[in-house]
């Protein structure tokens, strides 16, 4: 196995640091009398360099007595390095002398106990590591090697990339596991994930229901009273974010994952999921929103759970694919990219969210059948990038990307492969694949991924693929590419995805689970995931008036006939649907029909 090809998160990083990483620790004893305690500590401070800027990542170990608050100390040995901006401690800078204090949640450092800090920096002329720390005002020896010689390839808590643990044990110097809150390069491997009670309960009301009710989904906070939970919604239960993650440790879950979704001005072009903020609440956004769920992730009891945070779904594409110019464009989606609202509402996000030492942000990056043409492909991944330095957010509060969120693309489309040709003719020239580059999900997340690099972001980035609803499996299933007569036949009769257009997007029928969720699947997938959870509507396919800002679209209306987004196509969309969110029996029924991999 290539190791470089298969770790797709921050130790790929770190391990391409090389001998730029330091570890530096030491332990001073110092004699313990009845007023003082004694301070002892280990400081381990790597960092991951670039021309003009680096990113340092520090652990602070303390082996002494326990405290009650910490305040790290060290000096630049270089006068042009400076600090930018720091996470997870309050950071300064005077000359070249260094201070990070603690926050008021991981201030308490039991005997043994660590914690992570960082920050970026910036240097011109060379970039030196500090030679000594001092925790409490006690120096930590800082430049003391290792006892062990780290390997050069990955650090030696890495997990191998694989979804179950090894049967072999590792060599003594090598742990088999990361240790709990410790930042990992893949957030899922041997991972447990954590089944939402709200959603299994559902499940398990549908017959059949119980052969899934047992998978890993995403905690939807659609709204700002969902943090807490609320009794008077369709959509969320009284569950509210806290719940759900004191439930999670409850489980002994490791990871939990958390749709944030709520920008102002939410899905500028549809009208199913439009949200309660107006286009010019930003500030409430994030006075509201994003600083309470921060509050709540950061609360210290939660440090050694995995929070994966999906960024705002369907949001940055509707700026380069839904504006002026182009079929469909919206004056809504004119607004949100003229005012800003989407750029610094999801960087005001990433950046809050992404000092929390345990949390992992996931951006929202549409899907193939959005984003797959050259018009869209490198302009979308340049608007991720604005985003990923917008509102005090940089590359490093990005952990990865998804695709096909609470959509329906085929994760691979064995028998309708745009290198096919037909009689000389490309089937790129088909109707339904209309000169997209790609035809399904997997080829367009690894592509995409690479275009995201080339823009900036660290080779260290992953890829989430949603499975929940792109199974298609059922008696309509393909075997086989379709008849030879012209491309139209030859797509249409071999393509696993059966919808009517690929535009459709509401409670599509015919639609079947996906690929479970599994770690580390492909190359530069991090995981098959199912953050929309299967039974939860799409949007209603009528109106229905409802106190969660919910609009109707026609395209969950099943005799709507299209509009230049799916090519005037009729909608396909199952009837008698609720507002997006709200449960919806049928739909379950219909994706466990359809499953594929079947259910047994």
């Amino acid at each position: 196995m290539n190791v470089w090809r298969r770790l797709s998160g921050r130790r790929r990083a770190v391990a391409l640091a090389g001998a730029s990483a330091l570890v530096a620790g030491g332990l001073v004893t110092l004699p313990v009398t009845a007023a003082h305690a004694a301070t002892q500590c280990d400081v381990t401070y790597t960092t991951n360099d670039w021309q003009g800027g680096f990113t340092a990542n520090i652990t602070i170990r303390n082996v002494g007595d326990a405290i009650s608050s910490w305040t790290l100390g060290f000096t630049f040995p270089d006068a042009n390095q400076r600090l930018v901006q720091g996470w997870s401690a309050r950071w300064s800078q005077s000359g070249r002398n260094v201070t990070a204090q603690s926050e008021s949640w991981n201030g308490n450092l039991a005997t043994g106990a660590s914690t992570s800090i960082g920050f970026n920096g910036s240097w011109s002329g060379s970039n030196p590591k500090p030679t000594s720390f001092a925790v409490n005002g006690v120096t930590c020896n800082g430049g003391t090697p290792p006892t062990t010689t780290p390997p050069t390839t990955t650090p030696p808590t890495t997990t191998p990339p694989t979804t179950t643990p090894p049967t072999t044990p590792p060599p003594t110097t090598t742990p088999p596991t990361t240790p709990p809150g410790t930042k990992v390069d893949n957030p899922y491997v041997g991972a447990r994930g954590y089944v939402n009670p709200e959603w299994k309960a559902k499940a398990e009301s549908v017959s059949g229901g119980n052969r899934i009710s047992n998978t890993p989904t995403g905690v939807w906070l659609d709204r700002i009273a969902a943090i807490e939970g609320t009794d008077n919604s369709q959509s969320n239960g009284p569950m509210g974010l806290r719940d759900h993650l004191d439930e999670a440790l409850r489980q002994n879950a490791q990871y939990i994952q958390v749709v944030i979704y709520n920008l102002p001005g939410r899905d500028c072009a549809a009208l199913a999921s439009n949200g309660e903020l107006k286009a010019d609440e930003l500030p409430k956004y994030k006075a509201q929103y994003i600083d309470p769920i921060a509050a709540i992730q950061a609360d210290p009891k939660y440090r050694n759970l995995r929070i994966i945070n999906i960024i705002e779904i369907d949001s940055l594409p509707n700026l380069v694919t839904n504006t002026s110019g182009n079929p469909g464009g919206t004056a809504m989606c004119d607004t949100v990219k003229a005012n800003g609202a989407y750029v610094n509402g999801v960087g005001y996000a990433l950046a809050k969210l992404g000092a929390i030492s345990n949390v992992y942000n996931y951006i929202d990056a549409g899907h193939h059948g959005w984003l797959g043409w050259d018009s869209n492909f490198t302009p979308t991944a340049q608007i991720l990038r604005q985003a990923a330095g917008a509102s005090g957010a940089t590359v490093n509060h990005v952990h990865g990307f998804i695709t096909n969120t609470a959509n329906y693309s085929a994760l691979r489309e064995p028998y309708a492969k745009v290198t096919d040709s037909v009689n000389g003719q490309s089937v790129r020239q088909s109707k339904w694949i209309d000169w997209n580059q790609y035809n399904d999900e997997l080829s367009f997340a690894q592509a995409f991924r690479q275009e995201l690099v080339r823009q900036g972001f660290p080779n260290s980035i992953g890829m989430l693929i949603d499975t929940s609803r792109n199974g298609w499996g059922g008696p309509n299933r393909p075997t086989a590419a379709g008849p030879t007569t012209n491309v139209n036949t030859y797509v249409d009769g071999g393509r696993i995805d059966r919808r009517i257009h690929k535009g459709n997007w509401c409670n599509q029928s015919g639609a079947g689970l996906g690929e479970r969720p599994k770690a580390a699947p492909e190359s530069g997938i991090d995981a098959y995931v199912w953050i929309k959870p299967p039974g939860e509507s799409d949007g209603s396919s009528r109106e229905i008036p409802n106190n969660d800002g919910k609009g109707f679209d026609r395209m969950c209306d099943p005799t709507y006939t299209g509009n230049a987004r799916n090519g005037n196509s009729m909608s396909g969309a199952l009837p008698d649907a609720p507002i997006s969110g709200a449960w919806f029996p049928a739909q379950l029924s219909e994706l466990m029909r359809n499953a594929y991999p079947p259910l047994s």
